[in-house]
């Protein structure tokens, strides 16, 4: 999970799912009540560590931050170094993780194929979308707090895509760097209003989805299962950038065939926003086919495995 939240395109909440341990995160979650926080006051830490399940939490939260140094150290090296093959794995996971995910209801309607394709349609609108400008209005750092760390608990959408789409690269991210510095008021309390953005969506989101969980079973499961198949639209291995922001200048830059020699890729203050999915033969690089076939192998057998060992 902590890999998959490092990489723009691939959800921590479908890790989680095809691991196992997605219901008891959303009950970890929402252990975070007013009986937790009274005993947090009464400083009575053997309720609060049961309250937050503690052995499962720290686990987790372990788990996640080596994940996050590995994907920070190893994974964006692999996007600079052999992109085409790791998005040939993730692509394999997401793919093989679909009928995984559809194989755990319990039944089949007409209304289920419905909900399945919606949730497909709309993460390929999403995942189709331009990024916006972005705003520093505190209201809409919230919001955009709300909706990016809500992906967390949500398969098939991913939460640093949701950020870069609602324009808050440019805004969150230098803020943070001015802000370790050379601390300011301001840089502080748009980064507490986006923190506190987070917070509310993590807990609030994670009880909606509990709740259709509980009243609509197997609709949400077809519903995400949507998700993570329309998903696949910002994760196929062979993708032409068409847009850039350049993180020095903070302006956009659309790539055509008059300046694409002049703009440098692999410069670290440029980000790629926008891009097409090609065919192998349209690539602009080496498609490197045989290795992204590989990879793509190795991410539905990695699905099969996990899948097979979270059922123990």
């Amino acid at each position: 999970m902590g890999i998959a939240e490092i990489i723009p395109g691939v959800s921590g909440g479908t890790i989680a799912f095809i691991t196992g341990i997605y219901k008891e995160l959303l009950d970890t979650i929402n252990g975070v009540n007013a009986s937790l926080i009274k005993n947090l006051v009464r400083m009575e830490w053997g309720k609060v560590w049961q309250g937050l399940n503690g052995p499962f939490l720290f686990s987790l939260i372990v788990g996640m931050g080596l994940g996050v140094l590995v994907g920070v150290f190893g994974v964006t090296h692999l996007l600079e170094s052999h992109p085409e093959a790791l998005w040939g794995l993730f692509f394999g996971l997401i793919l093989a993780s679909v009928p995984y995910m559809l194989s755990q209801m319990n039944e089949k309607k007409a209304v289920h194929l419905i909900l399945f394709f919606l949730g497909a349609a709309i993460a390929y609108f999403i995942t189709s979308l331009s990024p916006s400008e972005g705003s520093d209005n505190y209201l809409y750092i919230f919001l955009a707090g709300v909706i990016a760390i809500s992906a967390l608990v949500l398969p098939g959408i991913s939460g640093s895509f949701m950020l870069l789409l609602m324009g808050l690269y440019t805004t969150i991210i230098p803020t943070i760097k001015a802000f370790l510095d050379s601390p300011e008021l301001s840089e502080f309390l748009l980064l507490a209003v986006f923190g506190l953005g987070c917070i509310v969506g993590l807990l609030s989101f994670s009880r909606l989805v509990s709740m259709a969980f509980e009243k609509y079973y197997n609709g949400t499961i077809a519903l995400m299962a949507g998700f993570m198949l329309g998903s696949l639209n910002k994760i196929w291995p062979w993708r032409n950038p068409t847009r850039v922001l350049d993180k020095d200048k903070n302006q956009f830059l659309d790539i055509t065939q008059s300046n694409s020699t002049l703009i440098d890729l692999k410069s670290e203050s440029i980000k790629i926003i926008d891009e097409s999915n090609v065919l192998p033969a349209a690539y602009h690089s080496d498609a490197n086919t045989v290795f992204v076939m590989l990879s793509f192998v190795a991410g539905l057998l990695a699905v099969y495995f996990l899948s097979r060992y979270g059922e123990r």
